[in-house]
């Protein structure tokens, strides 16, 4: 797995939209904050672009992020917000140059498309808060995003939560939004889960989709072979008049009841104000235990 350079003082952050238009506005605290980190940001042409509820068409989209990857000065690329659109564009995009020097991608939600396509491809990403995400981020998720994108990245230590299955596991870190990486089955974005620490959160479902997915997931034999599971926010979840049954978490322990691996839920990352940036695609040891879970790259 090739982990692209890490960032430092005076290098240029591209920040593009791949999904759903973003106001300028809406991004500039974030962006006040990379200046004082000593980063410049450059704004691609799909901020402040409309094409309905997209930044621009998918042309306009494809052709963004094509210049970005494609700018040996450009050493990140941080997404601006999420939303749908991502998988309308990657297909289109030349990853050549890319894998010549490779560069950071950052973001979550719809970017989990990105993120599962570079891990195939044999490149680290970064599950990260997005631009527009900073005023409602907590100090301590953007602190780890700056820890981690200038290559300071340390082990995260939590509480345990009574519904964890305890264990230990050592894998490289994949995976994303749950919709999303249901949404990928049979296509060339699907990551191989063999040996590695699945991470998975979602946001506004339906408990019987969650269930649904996640059963999707298990025919499709991603946990067979999996050495973790740890579970984000599974934020704001919905029931029907007649209730499923079940909560998310006992959703997720019934789905992969027949395997043997730690499972950890609520750890700080996904559609919640406490989003910790992930290093996807790196070596990391969980050790999960009835009082705390730690989580180390190794």
């Amino acid at each position: 797995m090739i982990l692209p350079d890490f960032l430092k003082k005076g290098d240029k952050v591209g920040i593009l939209s791949t999904a759903r238009k973003i106001d300028k506005r809406d991004i500039e605290p974030a962006l006040g904050q990379l200046e004082s980190w000593g980063l410049q940001p450059i704004l691609g042409p799909t901020i402040d672009l409309e094409c309905n509820q997209f930044a621009g068409s998918d042309e306009d989209r494809i052709q963004d992020f094509q210049n970005m990857l494609d700018n040996p000065e450009i050493k990140m690329i941080w997404c601006a917000r999420g939303g749908y659109g991502t998988v309308r564009i990657i297909d289109a995009l030349d990853f050549t140059n890319f894998s010549k020097q490779p560069k950071w991608i950052a973001g979550y939600s719809d970017v989990t498309i990105i993120h599962s396509h570079l891990h195939t491809l044999g490149y680290a990403t970064l599950h990260s808060p997005l631009v527009m995400d900073y005023m409602n981020t907590t100090k301590e998720a953007y602190q780890s995003f700056q820890d981690m994108i200038f290559g300071k990245y340390s082990e995260c230590k939590i509480a345990a939560s009574k519904e964890n299955r305890i264990g230990e596991a050592t894998g490289r870190l994949i995976g994303g939004n749950l919709s999303i990486l249901y949404s990928l089955s049979g296509s060339v974005s699907v990551m191989n889960t063999k040996g590695k620490i699945l991470c998975i959160e979602d946001l506004d479902e339906y408990l019987y989709h969650v269930d649904r997915m996640l059963q999707g997931l298990k025919r499709s034999g991603m946990f067979e072979g999996l050495s973790g599971l740890i579970v984000g926010g599974m934020t704001k979840m919905h029931d029907n008049t007649i209730p499923f049954g079940k909560d998310a978490k006992q959703i997720i322990l019934d789905a992969v009841r027949d395997y043997d691996f730690p499972v950890v839920f609520d750890f700080p990352f996904g559609h919640i104000e406490d989003n910790r940036t992930l290093l996807f695609g790196a070596e990391a040891t969980l050790k999960a235990s009835s009082t705390e879970v730690t989580l180390k790259y190794v």
